[in-house]
């Protein structure tokens, strides 16, 4: 959802088209991406959209172009759809977070600012020296952030969109963490086979997979470590991350250390995104 500061001038700047009781579902999400700002508009209000999108470019400070989602992510590379909306129609764009810097091209790759807080919580978690493998590492944010803002040594950084893979290079590069973040193309279930036994951590943030990878993800670990499995759970809030948990802990079994879970986002009407982090015996 919008939030904080960016509400309040979202919901100013709409408020010259839509009346007070209906901003809350003129434009339910925004996500600012580098300069380009992504928008979620209700069918009823799509006539209006372009007319949304240049109030939000004049709005908003630091956007150059704003676009509408038209379809969900889909299930391969987790691409959205996009119509260009105001300002430049160029889709590629520089996004700077928690000081590492990432070039994306939000119609060929996947990329969610909202994701921001959790790539930090992961980092902070990566203990000195421990090898990592990302088995859904898009541009590598989950990556490059282990590296710089944790204590990761070496990343194994893999995935299977040959778009995603490009900026990927692109981003090891431009943070400076050539020979540490080492990408990878292709799918993850076949390149473990290649990275058995070599992970103290194993990061999993593709809700989609996480279930049907996780033995694949469990032999990459080469003795004690930790998985992070993100899950799509259905459910009211106070129930969805011990539901996630218990999915785990059966697939695991007596495999389980310990496990513990948190909501990272809603992702729609009762339907979260949560993350279990749990730890794996040898």
């Amino acid at each position: 959802m919008v939030s904080g500061l960016r509400e309040r001038i979202v919901r100013e700047a709409l408020s010259r088209i839509f009346p007070q009781q209906e901003l809350d579902r003129a434009i339910s999400t925004v996500d600012m991406i580098g300069d380009l700002a992504v928008i979620k508009i209700p069918r009823e209000w799509e006539e209006k959209r372009f007319e949304i999108g240049e109030i939000l470019l004049s709005s908003l400070k630091g956007v150059e172009g704003v676009f509408r989602q038209t379809t969900p992510a889909d299930d391969e590379y987790k691409v959205r759809g996009l119509e260009w909306l105001a300002g430049k129609r160029d889709t590629i764009t520089l996004h700077r977070e928690h000081g590492c810097y990432f070039r994306v091209d939000i119609s060929t790759v996947y990329f969610s600012p909202r994701l921001s807080f959790e790539r930090l919580r992961i980092a902070r978690l990566t203990r000195k020296g421990e090898i990592l493998v990302n088995m859904f590492a898009g541009v590598g944010t989950f990556s490059i952030m282990s590296v710089m803002k944790g204590g990761a040594e070496r990343v194994f950084s893999i995935d299977k969109n040959p778009a995603a893979f490009k900026f990927m290079m692109e981003n090891v590069i431009l943070n400076k963490v050539s020979g540490k973040v080492i990408p990878i193309l292709g799918d993850a279930k076949e390149v473990s086979n290649d990275l058995q036994g070599v992970a103290d951590r194993v990061l999993m943030p593709l809700p989609a997979l996480a279930t049907q990878y996780l033995p694949y993800a469990v032999s990459c670990l080469r003795g004690r470590g930790w998985v992070h499995v993100y899950l799509h759970e259905k459910g009211r809030r106070r129930d969805v991350v011990s539901s996630g948990v218990d999915t785990v802990k059966k697939a695991l079994k007596e495999r389980v250390i310990s496990a513990s879970g948190r909501v990272v986002r809603s992702v729609g009407r009762e339907t979260y995104q949560i993350v279990v982090d749990v730890e794996v015996s040898p």
